[in-house]
Formats: structure tokens, sequence, C-alpha cells
């Protein structure tokens, strides 16, 4: 059958499932919904806007009966391109299903669709004292969708987890067409296979998240928020370290290191030594009547000779100037360097100091600055490539990155997900076993490969 007459069948059938408003097929209309943050660009051929989880089974079971790849897309924050339509298909935007279905204060739990953005679930939250713990720097626009999708974390994650450990259950659609239910609603469960955290962190190539038991954290009394001033990056991640080694563990420990510090002071008003090396940005929470001793034993750990300069940010304004420093770091970075790769690589967090240093060694090797700020309590650091152009030195000079993070013990993405950026170095970190089964996993969810193809592991062919 021609593939235009084809086209207008595939139309007909989801106008039909949709109504004819919630279908884009015009090149104006869906040219928005090819790229994501990555600045990867691709047209599919639809748009659809579903409301429910029955409409998404319909819609599988249509793109499967015409072998159409379908790509999952919240707001399209993501920076490795993995809602990007690479083979054409379908784009499933996921902003009409934007409600927040139910708030449990009592058992510390809500549930949501996954067009419902980070912001909208820590505002719903706090109305009963609670939070959800991850928060992307992304938050006021990101969704739970994406959240769930890439496991994407923030800095809370260092004390309170990622969303696989606050997330309690799920419902999605698999590559059958088939509704899933698994998780739990509370706290312990151990009935079969845990398909939550297998789905979190999959990048919709398993199966189609559509509704979240998101787990609550009660809001602390009190709060923290710690500048500590080094005279170099290897007293700074030192520092962390020794604070990651001691019995309080901050709720954030953020870390920037000189030429971000430069970054820093040519796009902010924040006050800095000269000398400065690295910052770290550390906040300790809890009850009000521990608070202090919490905060004088995080001096105790940061305390180095390298350390310039240790102050407690005394109102709400001097707080939010330095998170607003600290979340302005990577739009400030695209100005300099538009095509510039960002990474999130982890280490163990002993090994910073070694991943810092040789960062630095193969910067000045390539001469491509490199720019590392990030997640230190948990070993995250994005590292920023600042290149004009994505060409043979940047990634040859990437390839030197990763190698130097897999000899650390470490791991080549932390929250950003793999997507297509990452995906030709996949198979250095995993091995060929590995791969095996996970790519029979996918063969299970999503037999006819129709869910982002193209993503997050390598296909067996």
């Amino acid at each position: 059958m021609p593939e235009k007459k084809i086209s207008k069948e595939v139309k007909k059938k989801l106008e039909q499932i949709l109504g004819n408003e919630f279908v884009k097929s015009e090149q104006a209309d869906i040219w928005s919904y090819g790229f994501d943050n990555s600045r990867h660009h691709a047209l599919a051929d639809f748009v659809v806007l579903p409301e429910s989880t029955e409409q998404i089974s319909d819609i599988i079971t249509l793109c499967k009966q015409y072998n159409l790849p379908l790509i999952a897309r919240g707001k399209g924050t993501g920076t490795t391109g993995a809602t990007v339509p690479t083979e054409g298909g379908i784009i499933l935007s996921t902003e009409r299903m934007n409600k927040i279905i139910s708030m449990n204060p009592d058992d510390r739990y809500m549930i949501v669709q996954p067009g419902v953005t980070n912001e909208e679930v820590q505002l719903a939250a706090a109305e009963h004292g609670f939070f959800w713990p991850p928060d992307p720097t992304s938050s006021a626009f990101c969704t739970i969708g994406g959240n769930l999708a890439y496991n994407s974390a923030g800095p809370r994650a260092v004390k309170y987890g990622t969303p696989r450990e606050n997330t309690l259950g799920l419902e999605a659609v698999t590559g059958n067409g088939k509704i899933l239910r698994c998780g739990v609603y509370t706290t312990k469960g151990v009935v079969g296979y845990d398909l939550t955290r297998l789905l979190i962190g999959s990048e919709g190539t398993l199966a189609i998240i559509t509704e979240a038991t998101l787990k609550l954290t009660p809001l602390a009394e009190s709060k923290n928020t710690i500048k500590a001033i080094y005279q170099s990056i290897d007293s700074a991640t030192k520092a962390v370290a020794s604070i990651m080694a001691q019995s309080t563990t901050p709720c954030s420990l953020e870390f920037m290191d000189k030429k971000a510090l430069e970054m820093v002071r040519e796009y902010s008003d924040a006050k800095l030594p000269e000398n400065a090396g690295a910052m770290l940005m550390i906040e300790v929470d809890g009850k009000v009547e521990h608070l202090q001793q919490m905060t004088n034993d995080i001096k105790d750990a940061a305390s180095n000779q390298g350390l310039l300069e240790f102050s407690i940010a005394q109102n709400k304004e001097e707080v939010k100037a330095l998170w607003a420093t600290r979340k302005a770091l990577s739009p400030s970075l695209r100005h300099v360097a538009p095509k510039k790769i960002n990474e999130d690589v982890v280490v163990p967090v002993s090994n910073i100091p070694a991943l810092i240093n040789g960062l630095e060694i193969i910067s000045e090797k390539h001469q491509i600055p490199i720019i590392n700020f990030g997640h230190a309590g948990n070993g995250n650091i994005h590292v920023n490539l600042l290149v004009q152009e994505k060409d043979k030195q940047a990634y040859d000079c990437l390839d030197e990155v990763f190698k130097l993070v897999l000899s650390l013990n470490g791991t080549l993405s932390g929250e950003h997900g793999v997507g297509i950026d990452k995906l030709e170095f996949i198979s250095d970190e995993l091995d060929a076993t590995a791969l095996s089964v996970m790519q029979s996993i996918k063969q299970v969810f999503d037999p006819d490969g129709i869910l982002n193809p193209g993503k997050t592991i390598p296909s067996p062919k």
C-alpha cells in the first residue's frame, strides 16, 4: 500500500481515538515537538495528545499494526536526544495528562499523571507539609513523566535518593498495548520482580508511564545553606569525601570548579574571593534544636588547609541568590558555547579528586575548556566541554573523558540518561551478557520495537 495512503489511514484512525483537534500533522504544528535540550531535531509524522491510559493503549495498538515508532514526550527538557523522533513516527505528548489524581497525606503518597510538572507536585505536597525529593534544575518546567523516564534526581538525591527510591508504583502501557500496574502503595513490598524500578530510567523504551504513585517525605523544620570556598580543587574535593564519611548527611552538596566560578562572577553578583579554586554549596536540614550541631559537624569535616571561607546564608534572599547562581550555570554556558557537550558522569566520592585532575589534563591536551560542577555528594559531576563544533576533536576528547570515568569505577550517566548521545559508548560500560539480557527484556515489553527505537541500548540488529 502506498505510503501516502497509509498516512491518511493512520491519521483517520488517530482522530477516531482522540478527536481531530488532538492529532497534529502539519509541519508548522509538529516542528516544536521534534527537539529537546540536546539541540537535536527531527520531524515526526504525527503528534498526538491523549488524555487517558485507554487512549494510549489504543494508540500503541495502532502503531503496532502499522509498525510506526512511538516516542513519549514531556516538556523536552532532556539533554540527550531521548525524545527526538529520529525514525519519524508519532510523538505522544503527555501535556493533557496533567492531573494530580489523589493526595494521601496519612500514608504519605500522591498519585499523579505524567504531564504534571515537578514544581506542581512540590507545591501540592507542601500544602500538607511534605515534598517529593527529586528536584532537577529544570523543576519549574520538567514533568514527572520525564523525571521518571530519566531517573532525574537533582541536588537532594545525596540524602533522599532518586525517583527510583521515591516512587511506590506505576501504571504503564507496554509495546503490546497492554495496561500494566506494578509496585505498591506501601513503603515495603517484595511480591514478584521490581518492575517499577525497571521502568524508571528506561526512557520510554519498555512502556509509556501513564500514572505514578509518588512517595512523599515530610518537610524539615529548618535548614542551613552554607558556602564553602577553597583554595584549590583538591582541597574542595577532599572535603567532599570527608563530609560524606561522617554521620551528618547533607541534604545537598554541590560543587563548582574554578572555571565555573569565573562564569559565576561574569553572570551574577556573587562575591567570591579572587583566589577561589573551587566552591561547595552545602545544605543541612532537620529539627531546629539539632541544626547547629549538624552544621558544626559539617564544618569540622569541611575544614582543611585549603578552606578559605565557611559562611552560612543569613536570610532567604541570600539562600535564593546562592541557588540562583548554581542554577544559572548551565544556561550561561549555552551562551558561551551553544554546542557545548554536557555530560553527567558519576564516580565514587573518593575518586572525585582523581576525576577532576584527570579532566584538567584532558582539557589541556585537547585545548578544549572543560567546566565542572554538580552533585558532589554522590559523585555526580556535570562535565561541560565548551566546544564550538561537535567535530572529531570534540568526540576524541569526550571519549577520553568517558574512559577516565570508567577507569575510576564510575558510570557514564547519573540522571541525564542515554538517549542517542551516549548510545555508542554504552558497550564500554556494559558487558555483552548484560546487554543481551537488556535486549531480551526489551523484546518482552516491546516485541515489535516501536517504543522509542534507537535509544538507551543498542539494537541487537
